[in-house]
């Protein structure tokens, strides 16, 4: 049986821009996909956490190192500049690769420098 896991989260990323008219759907500094592991075309699920909208797109690759995330399209109707959001990436996983697989997480601060980055999420206390 194949399960989809959480492959890599950008957590907290700040929108850049927004662009209505633009082909493409959402842009993303290209170190932070390569540091991810979030593939150019893959398709991601974008978490508002400004107005709580959730909508699933693709990714485009922005400029090395520029800090970009941008909402473009019909998407970009969904966030303003300044939103913080949660981007996440899911990916199948045949069983016998559950044990062994650890998400790439990586946490952004205001200007889309990783801050740290990590395989788990801390267990929630009561």
């Amino acid at each position: 049986m194949r399960q989809t896991m959480l492959q890599a989260k950008l957590h907290q990323a700040c929108i850049t821009d927004v662009h209505l008219e633009y082909e493409g759907s959402c842009a993303i500094d290209g170190q932070l996909l390569d540091q991810s592991g979030i593939l150019e075309y893959q398709q991601v699920h974008i978490y508002n956490m400004n107005n709580g909208t959730r909508l699933t797109t693709y990714t485009i690759r922005a400029e090395q190192h520029s800090g970009v995330i941008s909402i473009n399209g019909a998407a970009a109707r969904h966030a303003n500049v300044g939103d913080r959001v949660i981007i996440c990436a899911y990916a199948e996983y045949e069983e016998a690769e559950l044990a062994a697989h650890r998400p790439k997480l990586i946490y952004l601060d205001q200007h889309n420098h990783i801050q740290r980055t990590g395989h788990a999420i801390p267990v929630q206390a009561a």
